[in-house]
């Protein structure tokens, strides 16, 4: 009598199983198409088809076209389109020396390793032209490409294309700063110091070596 009483309030806990095993088997067995897969339900044979016209994948709606091209309609901007900090000349250091410094070396004089083994040597960032040209000029040609260069638009986010931009700015500047821009108390040596890779991505000054002593001279 009690081994029936307790069947009965096992019977909906049963059903209720056999109920979402049943669901759970549907959704493993639905119907579906593998990719490339011929269908015989559209005009065109193709069971995949293209996203309705005006479709925008999430987080990709772009609507601040000049950060996206650098471009203000079919000219090139000279602003950089959020405020030149700190952070963003860091990020730009940190970017540049990874994927700029291969060509176009650490102070941007084009004087980069690929270079030396025989590549095309691209022009010094300190150039009249390339100093006067407008801060978007970099941000497109990173996006595009240029003669030998390839595109890095795929490669290297668009934010970080503009930390860049924004450090080459500051590379010209470096290393064509008049006395009267140098803040006081501050020296700047005659010549560009000389450095040498430590890894990770750091440098150091090159410690040229002593002179040989002249004859006459004490060691």
């Amino acid at each position: 009598m009690g081994t029936t009483r307790n069947l009965r309030k096992l019977l909906p806990v049963l059903a209720l199983i056999a109920v979402t095993a049943g669901c759970r088997i549907d959704m493993h067995i639905q119907p579906y198409y593998r990719p490339m897969a011929k269908s015989d339900f559209f005009s065109d044979d193709r069971s995949a088809r293209l996203p309705i016209e005006g479709t925008v994948a999430r987080g990709d709606l772009r609507e601040d076209t000049y950060f996206y091209t650098g471009k203000i309609g079919n000219n090139l901007g000279d602003f950089l389109p959020f405020p030149a900090t700190q952070e963003v000349l860091d990020r730009g250091r940190e970017r540049f020396n990874i994927n700029c410094t291969p060509c176009h070396g650490r102070v941007g004089d084009g004087n980069g390793f690929i270079p030396s083994r025989g590549f095309r040597r691209p022009p010094s960032y300190h150039i009249d032209r390339l100093r006067k040209v407008p801060i978007g000029y970099f941000f497109d040609v990173m996006t595009n490409g240029f003669g030998v260069m390839p595109e890095y638009g795929t490669q290297v986010a668009p934010r970080d294309r503009w930390c860049i931009a924004a450090y080459i700015r500051a590379l010209q500047l470096s290393q064509n700063a008049t006395s009267a821009e140098i803040p006081s108390g501050q020296k700047v040596p005659s010549a560009p110091p000389q450095f040498r890779d430590i890894g990770n991505g750091a440098t150091l000054p090159q410690i040229a070596p002593p002179a040989a002593a002249t004859k006459g001279e004490s060691k």
